[in-house]
């Protein structure tokens, strides 16, 4: 039977002796499925098998599905590259976490062999569109899977923006900056600044402030459809980050515009995958409590 995807990419981190073996393993057990490999060209010298070296235009052009290797670094910097092609990707995890990266090393060859066999389920993620703009001119434009971040610099000085929601003030903010997360971001920095966990089919932004000089100001879920602006009031110093990737410096009176993208990223799930299973392993909601003294 022929595979499910007949030409399958290899991307894993570039410096890691032990993510090359898992490709190396992938590598061997693809082939002998009758796939064609290739390797995204960053990762080819971990490999080493004689494949097919390609960049990352090449392999959204030619690949069928992306097999990422990695924690989810690895997954974001590939879903960038990739997004604009649309081919799914899928992760197995070898970094500290995985939220995105769900596919065990230890489950990794059945997985494989399951997605080959055309045992799987595709899965849409929200993408920001985001646009820097200053004195009325454009100086960025990208997009973010996770978040985009506006936040302070060096100095280690408070921030003032404006926010607005399809150009209706909501509030000015005194803090060190705000977080907007995608559905897929809210179990990322997102978490840590004690934002909401929003499920991956909530069409949803998350607004998070960080550390704001109120008590009064907390998190906020919006409609993705809301055309979302940022415009900062005071800032000697601020600088807005995209998944950690894109950075730009910001000043006063430069504006932030985020909306939803027409793009999405495709993640690929074996057989049995679960939202919330995932987040039950990730987060340990299920570690065992200590009794109460009257239950013992």
């Amino acid at each position: 039977m022929s595979p499910a995807f007949p030409r399958v990419a290899l991307i894993g981190k570039s410096n890691s002796p032990e993510i090359a073996t898992s490709l190396r393993a992938l590598a061997e057990s693809l082939r002998a499925r009758g796939c064609e490999v290739l390797v995204e060209q960053g990762t080819a010298s971990l490999v080493d098998a004689g494949l097919r070296v390609a960049d990352y235009d090449t392999i959204g052009r030619d690949a069928d599905l992306a097999l990422v290797v990695g924690g989810d670094g690895t997954m974001l910097s590939a879903a960038r590259n990739l997004v604009r092609h649309r081919v799914p990707l899928a992760g197995v995890n070898r970094g500290r976490v995985g939220f995105m990266t769900d596919i065990a090393l230890s489950d990794m060859p059945s997985a494989v062999d399951a997605l080959l066999d055309g045992r799987y389920t595709i899965e849409e993620r929200t993408l920001l569109e985001a646009e820097v703009q200053r004195e009325g001119k454009t100086v960025l434009r990208t997009i973010a899977l996770n978040e985009a971040v506006v936040g302070r610099g060096t100095q280690g000085r408070l921030i003032e923006f404006q926010l607005y929601l399809d150009g209706e003030y909501v509030y000015t903010l005194r803090a060190d900056g705000v977080i907007v997360a995608t559905p897929t971001g809210s179990t990322a920095y997102a978490l840590s600044a004690q934002g909401p966990i929003l499920h991956p089919s909530v069409p949803a932004f998350a607004l998070v402030p960080l550390n704001p000089h109120t008590l009064s100001a907390r998190p906020v879920s919006v409609s993705d459809r809301c055309a979302i602006e940022i415009v900062l009031v005071r800032a000697r110093d601020a600088r807005v980050h995209f998944d950690g990737f894109a950075l730009n410096d910001m000043g006063q009176g430069d504006r932030l515009l985020l909306r939803r993208s027409d793009d999405a990223i495709r993640f690929v799930h074996p057989p049995g995958y679960s939202y919330f299973g995932m987040l039950r392993e990730k987060l340990r909601w299920s570690e065992a409590v200590a009794p109460l003294r009257d239950e013992e």
